[in-house]
């Protein structure tokens, strides 16, 4: 199975492409995509471009993000919602099943620990698969971690 896995993101979108199984995932692809500083219309737009582009490039079988989840601050919460419908209206187009996943349920596939933080998240991802040297944003981190819980939890549902 091949994922295409979103930390969305509007400052900053994580994006990775895995495939396999649980037991055996690989990174095909990862970026930390980032729309820059224009107005939100253009800014949603380049999430949605981008998230376009990777479904046209990797062809995957779903399209798997993090749940949202509120904060203290509001206007984040509001940008990260509204690059969540950009990138699920672009899987709406090409036809692509979305899964979501608690930031919980992803702690959990990745460290066996759902109350675990990003540092623990990140030290185990080159335990779980091959990651080539480059240097990486917790964005890109999260996409990856949020691909393997896809290959982990989606294998029994698919």
């Amino acid at each position: 199975m091949r994922i295409l896995a979103i930390d969305p993101g509007y400052d900053r979108l994580g994006m990775a492409v895995v495939e396999g199984d649980a037991s055996r995932p690989t990174l095909i692809w990862s970026d930390c995509v980032m729309p820059g500083k224009g107005a939100r219309e253009e800014r949603l737009s380049c999430v949605s471009r981008a998230v376009l582009s990777a479904i046209k490039k990797y062809a995957p079988d779903i399209l798997a993000i993090e749940t949202l989840f509120f904060n203290k601050n509001i206007k984040t919460a509001v940008g990260v919602a509204e690059a969540r419908g950009a990138i699920l209206v672009a899987a709406g187009n090409t036809s692509l099943s979305v899964v979501e996943y608690s930031p919980q349920q992803i702690k959990s596939a990745v460290t066996g620990y759902g109350g675990a933080d990003k540092t623990a998240v990140a030290r185990m991802l080159p335990l779980l698969l091959s990651l080539p040297e480059k240097k990486r944003l917790d964005d890109e981190l999260d996409a990856i971690a949020i691909g393997i819980t896809a290959l982990s939890i989606g294998s029994s549902r698919h």
